[in-house]
């Protein structure tokens, strides 16, 4: 049975809550695992979200053999079987484009249907494949499949026209097994990349400059199973430091890595939140009003896009007006309207909004269009006057380990009841 969230509004929050595992490196590092040729792979520190639950149904239609246990994951890929990806799982979320990356590299062959996951505006993979096809793939698209095949795969120079997260980590997972060497330029630089980079290099790839604009990778024959630790989650971390801004008395956020937030930090600095930041902590406490600031999104490291919605939120709540402009999805602002039904004064033009501040929330039925728009749908139930019912919540589940528990630990009133109730 479906279920909805709601929040009864205006609890102040105490106590401390813990970030989990990076959930876009968790649904990078599992594909990757699949590449070890000899041993199993441990991940720990693995988030409790649906993305992990589509994940391991995947690894297992492969023929790998998946044990769970709490936050640990360890991935057999011994007997794995190279079998067309084409089950619900795929289109469950877009990550599970990864495999694409991991199979040609091992198998010089991959079948795979189209990736899912939340709509955000067009996102093509034409990055990804262009980079399968430089290192001597060819890729067809039939009956709703890409099949990518390679006689043989060949290192090469492969310029990113645009620094993509997703194709930088799919054509590094294809690389590893190049023959030569191949070159990433204008590469992503995001901290997801640096872990899925660490893990492969534990593995036994030979992978230089994750982190920066070029990444080199020399292939080699073999990969060694590893025991590997994902880094905490930033857009996690970002969205409770978000959620303490907006209604906390006294919040601590443990298992933070500060630099990896350092341009929300500065906003919420700019915008008058109270905060100590520590080594791997960061403390907020009530603040005496808040004002407003202007934004803009760009890649790491810029203000994150997927910490757009979430401070979109908070911003109704501050002094004046402020402009957010969304420079890497133009149609990430549908959460809009559903502020709106809670009283927001925002004004949509083409890729950014304008808020006006501040303004009461109220209680209401709001549906989760996406998984970052139903963050920032909790951070306006917990700031709002009376109950605010969200629908849609397994968008939420997708990328949130619990939230809705970690959320009660801390003084707010948060509950699942069945749709219909």
């Amino acid at each position: 049975m479906s279920e909805v969230i709601k929040i009864e509004g205006q609890h102040k929050l105490n106590g401390s809550i813990k970030v989990s595992g990076s959930k876009n490196t968790t649904v990078a590092l599992i594909p990757a695992a699949v590449l070890s040729t000899r041993e199993k792979v441990t991940i720990y520190g693995v988030p409790y979200i649906d993305d992990v639950d589509s994940l391991i149904e995947l690894l297992e239609e492969l023929n790998c053999e998946v044990t769970q246990q709490d936050d640990t994951l360890i991935i057999d890929p011994i007997n794995m079987k190279n079998v067309p990806l084409v089950s619900k799982a795929v289109n469950k979320l877009r990550a599970s484009y990864y495999f694409m990356g991991a199979l040609l590299g091992k198998y010089k062959e991959v079948q795979m249907m189209m990736p899912g996951g939340c709509y955000l505006g067009p996102r093509p993979i034409d990055l990804h494949l262009k980079g399968f096809e430089a290192l001597g793939a060819t890729v067809k698209f039939e009956n709703g499949n890409y099949i990518i095949k390679a006689e043989q795969l060949i290192g090469n120079k492969i310029y990113l026209d645009v620094s993509s997260v997703g194709a930088t980590i799919n054509i590094m997972l294809a690389a590893v097994y190049a023959t030569g060497k191949t070159t990433i330029e204008n590469a992503a630089k995001e901290p997801e990349i640096i872990d899925v980079a660490n893990m492969l290099t534990r593995m036994g790839a030979q992978i230089r400059g994750a982190g920066t604009s070029v990444i080199t990778i020399e292939g080699v024959e073999t990969l060694n199973g590893v025991q590997h630790e994902i880094i905490p989650d930033r857009i996690v971390a970002g969205t409770y430091l978000i959620m303490a801004a907006a209604i906390a008395e006294d919040v601590l956020i443990e298992n933070i890595i500060p630099h990896h937030l350092e341009a929300l930090i500065s906003k919420l600095e700019e915008m008058g939140v109270k905060m100590e930041v520590g080594v791997d902590t960061i403390r907020v406490k009530e603040h005496n009003g808040l004002e407003a600031v202007d934004i803009q999104t760009q890649p790491y490291p810029g203000f994150a896009t997927d910490l757009q919605q979430p401070l979109t939120t908070l911003l109704t709540q501050a002094q004046g007006q402020s402009l957010v402009k969304e420079t890497i999805y133009a149609e990430r602002f549908k959460h809009v309207q559903e502020l709106h039904r809670m009283g927001a004064s925002i004004q949509l033009a083409t890729a950014q909004a304008t808020i006006n501040g501040p303004t009461e929330l109220s209680g209401n039925l709001v549906t989760a269009t996406d998984l970052r728009c139903g963050a920032a749908l909790i951070v306006a139930g917990l700031i709002a006057k009376g109950t605010t019912t969200v629908d849609n919540i397994y968008h939420i589940d997708r990328g949130y380990d619990r939230i809705d528990e970690k959320l009660r630990d801390l003084g707010a009133v948060i509950y699942r009841v069945p749709k219909d109730s």
